[in-house]
């Protein structure tokens, strides 16, 4: 009989990933944005059939992906290794040669829509605004643009248009919980949400008329709503809404009168359909725990990509009430019996407040006694029943992982999200102290044994825990995380500077403040061994926030390693990096683990 080794490293993270995709107008193709071949590029199929052939071979992630109206070219934006500088091409149906459409050296590009007849290519730029971006209209055909929408108090996008195109639909970003959606008709910019002073969100919105747009916003409320807004009689209306759900994306048929919302409730989605003949609501149940795109196309197909805490990223098609996949991405060599779904568990927290959690616990045959706590990035985001295929790996090599959604967190409401503005080193902090305490309590872990691993604020946050709470941990394991708060607001894209304020602090005003919420004020406290993972190409939290941490460390003779990855952002691209990085990660990991039997 012949036995085969423990799945290694490479192959839970050799699951491959897909960023984005788009089904042309005639839905005989799809092009989706993967790793299939270590690195990012586009790739194609032709409908019906699912087999996927390479268009691409630039080696860079996509962010913005459409088809032109009549099925010809695929207008697609890259950055260069992670610099978040999005420039467009345009990409033939079959592959081979790009066009360049919009590439200016240095700046960031947002959001491609093409006009009607696919002649002009509206986008958002950082191009002569940086704090708050201007949009274009390209007219494809002389090479001429002209200025549509100048950005101004905020950072401002243009959302997409009327049919006739005479109204542009345009958003203002003041904060993540403060968004506002406006139509422009002319010179006359209309606010499409009543006037008030309480801060508010609108995330998405479609035109279903030249003059009648449906909107989700919580204004007026906790959690976002469909709500409509009639441009011929100036009336907000709010349309649906469902109990402790956030709406998070709209998506309209034409041909079917349909409206498809997509629903945040904690840990997991729903999707709804919506008649707008009849006003009629159905509940769509999906192959996934989380939608990360919708697309419905001229037949009412409906094409969905998404993902389960134990499925990888996936492609789906729906012609009915069946769902089939058009990709078939599973962890290779892995059975999926060995795959580990969460717990969904709540504790309360310092001021009682209840804290939804996700514990993954090792199987039993794998369990070495060891817990990773993880705090999420964000801060303004939220764990949830995604696929990591990092976490499957800790998990079948015998750690569990508790993965907190601290005040701050998306999909619990608008207040619980404002939380952490302001407050981004006590409120958080306090919820994961209680839920370490949680852990103790229930006997999953011992104090002073736990590992600490988190990226971006994350990141931040296992810097904090570390400076403040070392009592707790053994190990920590920082990935691009914030170290200094006066250097990192200072250093972030132009475009979010406006936001930094509410977001995490102003440097004079909040001096104090700043200086206690930040880790490095706690350097003489950071005593425990210490793994620092940092992108060189990193536009949000840049190399000088991990720099100067691993610095003043190693000048006071801790034990901290810095691993710096040259040609990666805020994240990971290259699939050569990201094994590289978790097989550091667990090799720094094993000189804390001891293999004991769980209390």
């Amino acid at each position: 009989m012949i036995t085969f080794p423990k799945p290694d490293v490479e192959q839970f993270l050799r699951t491959f990933s897909i960023t984005d995709f788009a089904v042309s107008p005639d839905e005989k193709h799809l092009v989706f944005s993967t790793n299939l071949s270590g690195k990012y590029n586009l790739w194609g199929m032709d409908l019906p059939n699912s087999f996927p052939y390479p268009l691409t071979s630039i080696d860079q992630s996509c962010q913005g992906l459409i088809y032109d109206k009549k099925s010809r070219f695929i207008i697609a934006g890259f950055d260069q290794d992670g610099n978040e500088n999005t420039q467009f091409y345009g990409v033939p149906l079959n592959g081979g040669t790009m066009k360049e459409i919009v590439n200016h050296e240095n700046t960031r590009n947002f959001m491609p829509k093409l006009s009607n007849d696919s002649k002009k290519l509206y986008y958002t730029t950082s191009r002569g605004n940086p704090s708050f971006l201007n949009s274009y209209c390209l007219d494809l055909e002389t090479g001429q643009e002209r200025l549509v929408l100048e950005g101004k108090d905020a950072a401002t996008y243009l959302f997409g248009f009327s049919p006739d195109e005479e109204t542009l639909l345009y958003y203002k970003h003041f904060a993540n919980t403060y968004t506002l959606l406006y139509a422009k008709k002319g010179n006359e910019d209309i606010l499409l949400t009543p006037p008030t002073e309480k801060q508010h969100t609108v995330n998405d919105g479609v035109f279903v008329s030249d003059s009648m747009i449906y909107l989700l916003t919580d204004y007026d409320s906790d959690f976002t709503y469909l709500a409509s807004y009639n441009l011929e009689t100036n009336k907000f209306c709010k349309v649906k809404e469902m109990e402790n759900e956030s709406f998070t994306a709209i998506t309209y048929s034409k041909e079917n009168q349909l409206l498809y919302i997509t629903s945040q409730k904690g840990v997991e989605d729903q999707l709804y359909e919506i008649n707008l003949q009849n006003e009629n609501w159905r509940s769509i149940p999906v192959p996934c725990s989380v939608i990360n795109k919708l697309e419905v196309a001229a037949s009412g197909t409906l094409y969905l990509f998404g993902m389960s805490a134990t499925k990888p990223h996936n492609i789906y098609k729906n012609t009915g009430d069946e769902w089939v996949s058009l990709t078939k991405y599973t962890v290779p060599g892995v059975d999926s019996n060995e795959l580990v779904e969460p717990d969904i568990i709540t504790y309360p927290s310092f001021d009682g407040r209840e804290i939804e959690s996700l514990f993954f616990r090792a199987k039993k045959e794998n369990d070495n006694g060891e817990v990773i706590f993880w705090p999420h990035g964000g801060p303004q985001a939220a764990e949830r029943k995604f696929f990591r295929a990092s976490f499957q790996f800790f998990l079948n090599n015998g750690y569990s992982i508790f993965a907190p959604n601290f005040r701050g967190s998306t999909g619990y409401g608008l207040e619980f999200m404002k939380m952490v503005e302001g407050d981004w080193g006590n409120g958080p902090r306090l919820d994961n102290v209680a839920g370490l305490d949680w852990l103790i309590d229930q006997g999953h872990a011992q104090k002073g044994n736990i590992l600490l691993m988190g990226g971006s604020f994350g990141g931040y946050m296992a810097l904090l825990l570390h400076g403040r709470h070392a009592d707790y941990f053994k190990a920590v394991v920082d990935i691009f995380g914030p170290s200094n708060l006066f250097s990192f607001i200072n250093s972030v894209p132009e475009d979010w500077k406006p936001v930094m304020d509410q977001w995490v602090g102003n440097p004079e005003k909040d001096k104090e403040k700043l200086i206690e919420y930040s880790p490095i004020t706690y350097l003489e406290s950071m005593i425990k061994p210490m793994l620092v993972i940092q992108g060189a190409n990193d536009p949000r939290v840049v190399k000088e926030e991990s720099d100067q941490v691993v610095q003043a460390l190693k000048d006071k003779g801790r034990d901290v390693d810095y691993m710096l990855l040259e040609n990666e952002g805020h994240g990971f691209s290259k699939k050569e990096n990201e094994i590289a990085v978790y097989q550091k990660i667990l090799s720094f990991l094993k000189r804390f683990t001891a293999v004991t039997e769980k209390v």
